[in-house]
């Protein structure tokens, strides 16, 4: 029991105690910071009021010390955290530590390294192989033998909150007889969930399929905006390029892995079953799920349970070429969709490729115009019985640079 006086609903309480990396108006210094409750609490200031050895670790104004503890550490500053707020002797120490959230700004958690984006859901990619490739098998031959996944721009990962500009590139339209240079005019989202590396792996090793909560310290919210127009014209033979790197956005608060013990939940069924490389002794499937905003009104609930392939699998077979890990690393799931309409995760699927529009605020719409603001949470069962929160990522189209 905490000496916080938190609401029973409170989707950040003492089961979930997820990172973030937040300023003041008055103090412009970043800070490490836990969500509890409507506060944050500044980590360091409090791991130092009690004299804790990893007050250090956590005074870098980032994350990135942390990630690289290591997995010990990440368990030890867990416990220390949940004695400060269950111990009612720590309250008079603590209590001015805590400062409201709608109070303070939330920076990009951590640097990030490489980002690998996946393509982890049979749903989607079902659907798109439909729409990209109407005349042929909706999945490619290798899609239930390996996680597919392609190298984005680690440099073009936002937080929450930030502007997406609107991308220019080529673009060829079906009744185009040639490609033209313009503004994206199918502007799109893909909701995902996102792992954040923490103990890396250095090349020429490979990181087991059961070796994940060794190597993960969280997750996070993404939306990985997509230009349908670009990605189309431009992905065979290579795949994604300009039609993806242009932003990834983030959410604020890193969801330690601990706090999703009670989310986690069997894959729905791999058939072929995968290589043994890909075989684990745990369950990582999770049971995540996303709720999409489109100018404020809910469009969608995609369901993360319905993943094919886990996690522990994806970062299997990120490494299993020798291919190298570091702090900060950052790969995510791919857009999560359901079997449903009402389930999917990207626009260009919600709409059909734009011939079924949905309605937003009264309005008849297919992909994103200047101004439309999406925003994603996501919810999962928590070790206290109750739910826990990840935040959202939220960002705004603003028009083509000139």
């Amino acid at each position: 029991m905490t000496w916080l006086d938190l609401p029973d609903d409170t989707l950040f309480g003492l089961d979930n105690l997820p990172y973030g990396l937040f300023s003041t108006p008055t103090d412009s210094r970043r800070r490490v910071g836990v969500a509890v409750g409507d506060q944050v609490l500044d980590l360091a200031a409090a791991l130092a009021a009690v004299g804790s050895t990893h007050a250090e670790v956590v005074d870098s104004g980032s994350l990135d010390g942390l990630l690289a503890a290591g997995r010990p550490a990440w368990d030890a500053v867990r416990a220390e955290l949940a004695d400060l707020l269950t111990d009612p002797a720590r309250a008079e120490s603590i209590r001015p530590l805590l400062l409201p959230r709608s109070g303070v700004h939330l920076h990009l958690p951590f640097t990030v390294g490489d980002y690998v984006d996946f393509y982890a859901s049979e749903h989607h990619a079902t659907n798109l192989g439909r729409l990209f490739r109407p005349d042929s098998e909706p999945l490619m031959p290798n899609w239930k033998h390996l996680p597919v996944g392609y190298h984005g721009r680690g440099g073009t990962v936002v937080v929450s909150g930030t502007p997406v500009v609107r991308p220019c590139g080529q673009r060829k339209a079906p009744d185009e007889a040639a490609p033209t240079y313009g503004p994206s005019r199918r502007l799109d989202i893909e909701a995902e969930l996102g792992f954040v590396v923490g103990t890396g792996s250095l090349q020429g090793t490979r990181i087991g399929v059961d070796d994940l909560a060794d190597h993960v310290f969280g997750a996070v919210i993404v939306n990985d905006w997509s230009a349908r127009d670009l990605q189309a014209w431009e992905y065979v033979p290579l795949g994604p390029h300009l039609g993806k790197s242009f932003a990834t956005s983030i959410s604020p608060w890193v969801v330690p892995l601990a706090a999703l013990e009670a989310a986690r939940v069997p894959l729905p069924g791999q058939d072929p079953e995968p290589l043994e490389y890909l075989r684990g002794r745990e369950d990582w499937g999770l049971d995540v799920e996303l709720v999409v905003a489109w100018n404020g009104e809910e469009v969608s609930r995609p369901p993360y349970r319905e993943m094919y392939w886990s996690p522990a699998q994806m970062l299997a077979h990120l490494t299993v070429n020798g291919a190298s890990t570091r702090s900060g690393d950052l790969y995510a799931s791919g857009t999560v969709s359901g079997p449903r309409r009402e389930q999917r995760g990207a626009f260009i699927e919600l709409t059909w490729g734009g011939a079924e529009p949905v309605t937003v605020q009264g309005e008849q719409r297919t992909f994103l115009a200047d101004g439309d603001e999406v925003v994603i949470s996501a919810t999962a069962p928590g070790v206290g019985g109750g739910r826990i929160g990840f935040g959202e990522v939220a960002g705004t189209v603003v028009p083509a640079a000139p």
